[in-house]
Order: C-alpha cells, then structure tokens, then sequence
C-alpha cells in the first residue's frame, strides 16, 4: 500500500532544458549506430559530481538491465552553492531511431543525497552502502535463510496491508532461489490507513520472541484472514494466528499489550522511517530498497542478483 508517490528506482522524465541539449549536442554517425548524442563540454561547468561517480551511481540503479544504456550529458553548476544539476540521456539498445528520454537530477553539495522531484535518494559510487550497514545491525525481524548477513535482503511490511499479503510468496521464493541470502521480515505497520496493523505487529513481535518459525505460521494465518482485521472480528482473527502457530493466544495478548513491546514495534516503526521506507511492501537488497508492488518478480530476481554480485557474494550457494 502506497502512502505517497515516491520511486527508488529512478524514472525518466522529458524535459524542455533537456531538448536544448540534445539539439547542441554532436549527432551521432549512422556509422557508429550509437542511439546517444555525444555530450558538449560547455554543459560541464560544475567540479562536483564526476562523471565517473554519476556512471557509478546509475550502474547501481539500473545495472541489472543489461539492454538499458545511458550517458552522462551535462553536469552543471546551479544557483545554490555547492548544488549541482545532472542531466543523463537513457535509451535500449538497438533503439538507433527512437529519442532518448532525459532524466534530472540535483546533488547535495556533501555528495551524499541526489533530488529528482519529490524524491531524496543516497547518491555516489556506492550509494547503498550506508542503508546496508545499518540494516545489518538493526533489522531484527524473523528470519529465513542463511544466519550471516553479507546478504542481506529486509522486507518492511505491514500485515494488514493487501499487497503485502500478496508478497508472502515472493519472500518465500526470495528462501529458495537465494539460498546464501538472509531475508528478514521487518513490521513497518502504517496506523494512519491501517487500524488493526499495530496490534498485528505487537502479537507478531511477542509470538516471534519464542519461536522464529512459529512467527512465519502466525504471520501467514494473519494474511489468509487479512479481510478479519475489523473492530467486529479483529481481535479473535490474531488468537486464531496464535493458536495456529502453536503458541497460547491469552499469553501473546498480555506479552503484546506491555510497554517492552510497544517500544520494540515503535524502534521497527522508527528504523523503517529512518531507511527513507514510506510504502509497503518495501525490499532492501544490501541496502537497495525496492517498492515490491507491482514489480515482476524475474525482475526482482534480477535486481537482487545483481546487487549479490556488486557486493562480491555469491549468490547461489549458502552461506558459512
């Protein structure tokens, strides 16, 4: 479920600044069949960012389609000290006829943050690192898969979220085709649209706290019954998840309505927050974070293959 409109793999927009650079920019020769316009040195004005670092930034974004191409076509300085605005062309290759689509974006002047309309998102060469490193000492959710955490990928979910109902079998999938991947289920519970999703995620915490496997039996017996979590039926749909993962349904409620656990929901709530997640469901693959939604799920597949290889781990065997 979506709170607001925001994409962390980054989408090309048309732009008139853009076109401009396009009609001063070389041609390319038919010869060398090259679908980009080669770019103008009088469009590289700012010292920060370097092309290399833009080429790497986007190589982590989009590097997992090996048909798309781009090319850095301006870096230039702006009005705002220290704040730069990029501009990239991006195409598929054997697209020799088609225009490019442009993408803007601004740099901070740190070089930590890259601005592309409403969305914030980590910039530089390894643009992910930092979320990676957090994730692994924070995401303290159930588990499955491998103990180690050099693969780490996290889900942020909320249980009463239809959507993230419907991501159970992609996370399971994640277990099998992934084996040397720890994947984490993390309560992202979102009270404003979703009454029922914090006791949800208190009932999950206590249940967890016992048993890792137990938790992954209350949490599908939740999502199979999600249409329950109502004023009326609410409360006897989670004591029936219990039951069901073998745990006893009178103790979970008292374990689920104590300060401990609130804290321990409202530090998930708070992590999710502070890793830039604000929809559900929502994947970190060694800190890239991917808005699962719609997204196919070979396509996923791919994207988490490719982080598994720009990290140095080997993705198809468990790890030690």
């Amino acid at each position: 479920m979506k709170i607001k409109a925001i994409g962390f793999v980054l989408a090309a927009a048309l732009s008139g600044s853009v076109a401009i650079l396009a009609q001063t920019a070389d041609a390319p020769s038919a010869a060398k069949a090259d679908p980009l316009p080669q770019p103008s040195p009088k469009f590289f004005t700012a010292d920060t960012p370097s092309v290399a670092t833009v080429d790497a930034f986007l190589k982590a974004q989009w590097g997992y389609d090996a048909n798309r191409i781009w090319r850095v076509m301006a870096i230039q300085k702006t009005m705002a000290p220290g704040v730069s605005r990029v501009v990239v062309f991006v195409t598929q290759k054997g697209q020799v006829n088609q225009q490019p689509q442009s993408l803007q974006f601004l740099t901070t002047p740190d070089g930590k943050f890259a601005l592309s309309g409403d969305q914030v998102m980590p910039f530089g060469e390894k643009p992910f690192a930092a979320l990676r490193s957090s994730l692994q000492q924070k995401a303290d959710g159930p588990a499955k898969g491998a103990s180690g955490k050099d693969f780490l990928l996290v889900e942020f979910a909320d249980m009463q979220c239809p959507h993230c109902k419907e991501s159970e079998s992609t996370f399971d999938q994640l277990v099998k085709d992934f084996p040397s991947a720890r994947v984490v289920f993390q309560n992202y519970p979102l009270t404003e649209i979703h009454p029922y999703a914090y006791k949800a995620a208190s009932y999950g915490v206590c249940v967890g706290q016992k048993s890792n496997d137990a938790f992954f039996t209350f949490l599908h017996e939740v999502f199979a019954k999600q249409e329950a979590l109502t004023p009326e039926a609410g409360d006897q749909t989670l004591a029936s998840a219990v039951t069901a993962a073998g745990q006893d349904p009178a103790a979970v409620a008292a374990c689920a309505g104590t300060a401990a656990t609130k804290a321990k929901v409202d530090a998930q709530i708070k992590l999710a927050e502070d890793s830039g997640v604000d929809q559900t469901p929502m994947l970190s693959v060694n800190g890239h974070l991917i808005p699962l939604g719609n997204l196919p799920y070979e396509v996923l597949k791919q994207i988490v293959a490719f982080q598994a290889v720009q990290d140095g781990i080997p993705a198809g065997t468990p790890s030690k």
